[in-house]
């Protein structure tokens, strides 16, 4: 699918299709799997993903936090890129395709570093929580790590026909999550939760 045809699809009104009423879905290359595939089941995670990421940025009102709406932004915008990229197997691309290249990856890097930067290095783990924006992209980061590992099982079963750059991208946009929840709280004055392993141990 190029992303001619992709804003072609874009311009339909008609909301439902009934085409998918026997369970079915259409790839980007026009074939047709079940809805319960593995790809699907991937590329509907990266959607949902994408979903919390704009609920935690609905809830974002500090001027403190003005680049990270804007980050979150673009990430939500790269998701879709992914969604993109996992409708159509590697194979059936072409070089009009939307892929996940190496730049989404750097660029992402980028941002981690920038951000952690103005963070405490951490000596133990953080429990998810403090503001209600923190705890939205916690649940984003979880969600990422989901995804991550549904691509890689989709990987293995049809044989490397994601590519390496998009399980790259997800897995740094899991570490950016964690890196930005703390960053919220850093900005809304909370101090991390901190693990306490055996906190309520009694023998």
């Amino acid at each position: 699918l190029s992303i001619t045809e992709l804003f072609l699809l874009l311009r339909l009104n008609k909301i439902y299709t009934k085409t998918g009423d026997d369970g079915t879905t259409a790839l980007g290359n026009g074939e047709r799997i079940a809805k319960s595939s593995k790809r699907v089941s991937a590329y509907g995670s990266v959607d949902e993903l994408n979903s919390f990421i704009g609920l935690a940025r609905s809830f974002i009102e500090s001027d403190k936090l003005e680049e990270l709406v804007k980050i979150l932004a673009t990430i939500q915008n790269d998701l879709f890129d992914l969604g993109a990229d996992l409708c159509i197997p590697d194979k059936d691309k072409n070089a009009d395709s939307l892929k996940i290249v190496k730049s989404y990856v750097k660029n992402l890097e980028k941002e981690i570093d920038k951000l952690n930067s103005q963070l405490e290095p951490l000596r133990s783990f953080i429990l998810p929580g403090g503001t209600k924006v923190s705890a939205y992209v916690h649940i984003a980061r979880t969600i990422a790590r989901r995804c991550e590992r549904e691509m890689i099982e989709l990987r293995q079963i049809e044989e490397a026909e994601i590519s390496k750059e998009a399980v790259q991208y997800i897995n740094r946009l899991s570490d950016f999550l964690f890196v930005a929840a703390r960053y919220v709280n850093l900005k809304s004055d909370f101090d991390d939760i901190l693990w306490i392993p055996g906190n309520n141990y009694e023998e």
